[in-house]
């Protein structure tokens, strides 16, 4: 068993559409929080430099969302493309925030009525000290479902949600049109919110969403449950998020070197991946990956970067030297060999982390 590395990053299209993107994306929400501007340019500047040419962000990051550091991710890559001047060499993804209580210090009437998106659009514009995005994402349905660490879906009677997905892609389709965003997508969505969003731009004739942004690593799987066929089938790819599970398919975790600074020791909500079940399993992923020579990280990014549904890979990075590592699985190919050994795992401890 094995695995190798091509000489440059892969790339995918974005969708139905002719832009390439790098499989490798570069997730930036740490920037503010965890990485100081500084260290955010310099992440930018070498994941530019070798191959990566998609950025994504939030309205809402820095993460975990706070109101003294919302919109500092966004605020932070504008700085970087004014100064670099490298606007013309990325794609650029953000996204309008889904209805929480939580975070109604970012606006009064969070979801995705028409005067929220364009309000939106125009701040996250502001930030980026851009003209246009390339990828504009709903970040979670304004409905109530499965996400964020919900295995199953439960229904509720009693949910006031009136369904809005007319009013929210014609507004996206009037943005399209004045060129302020080029393409949508969605995120954190199930298989019924993604037909039902297909089957609204089909009626309107609008254009569809070319992507679709949720969790999939080793310890969650759950999008191939009804998601990839989707995927496939209607060329809307995903960009895979939490692809190492917050950090837990490293190697420090299991060697001993995580530190308080680190991720899942410093955010108690982030507790999934902290399951007697999810450290079994990324125990015996660590094994396989030491046994090929290769570190734990590498294998989980690589195995993902092969799924033909997979369109992007959102990687995040506190250190350099996480983000070299990071951005060289954008070559890396696995074996046959320890692809069926990853699947032998996944029968025996299937989805600890949903």
């Amino acid at each position: 068993m094995f695995a190798n590395f091509d000489t440059e990053m892969k790339y995918n299209k974005l969708g139905s559409t002719d832009i390439d993107v790098s499989v490798i994306c570069l997730g930036t929400m740490t920037y503010g929080e965890q990485n100081t501007q500084e260290e955010g340019f310099q992440q930018l500047d070498y994941a530019v430099d070798n191959g990566v040419n998609f950025i994504d962000t939030a309205e809402m990051y820095s993460v975990p969302g706070r109101e003294e550091t919302t919109g500092s991710t966004e605020r932070i890559i504008g700085n970087w493309l004014e100064q670099s001047g490298k606007r013309s060499e990325v794609i650029l993804a953000t996204k309008v925030t889904g209805p929480s209580a939580n975070f109604s210090y970012i606006a009064e009437n969070l979801g995705f009525s028409r005067d929220r998106i364009f309000d939106a659009v125009t701040k996250s514009l502001r930030s980026l000290k851009t003209d246009y995005i390339d990828l504009y994402q709903l970040h979670w349905p304004e409905r109530n479902a499965n996400y964020f660490g919900k295995r199953g879906y439960e229904h509720d009677e009693n949910e006031k949600w009136k369904d809005n997905f007319d009013e929210a892609i014609d507004t996206l389709n009037v943005l399209l049109k004045s060129g302020k965003i080029r393409n949508w997508g969605l995120s954190n969505e199930t298989p019924w919110g993604v037909m039902r969003t297909r089957e609204v731009s089909n009626h309107q004739k609008t254009p569809q969403a070319v992507s679709i942004q949720n969790p999939y690593n080793l310890l969650n799987r759950t999008y191939e449950v009804g998601m990839a066929e989707i995927s496939c089938r209607s060329k809307m790819g995903l960009l895979a998020y939490s692809p190492l599970g917050f950090g837990r398919l490293t190697d420090k975790y299991q060697n001993g070197t995580d530190s308080k600074r680190d991720r899942l020791n410093r955010f108690d909500q982030l507790s999934r991946y902290n399951s007697e079940n999810s450290k079994r399993a990324a125990a015996l992923y660590y094994d396989l990956a030491q046994e090929n020579g290769i570190s734990l990280a590498q294998m989980s990014l690589a195995y993902i970067n092969s799924k033909p549904f997979v369109t992007s890979n959102i990687i995040g990075a506190t250190t350099m030297e996480q983000l070299k590592e990071n951005i060289a699985t954008g070559s890396m190919n696995l074996s046959v060999e320890i692809i069926d050994e990853i699947e032998k795992i996944h029968e025996t401890i299937p989805n600890p982390a949903p």
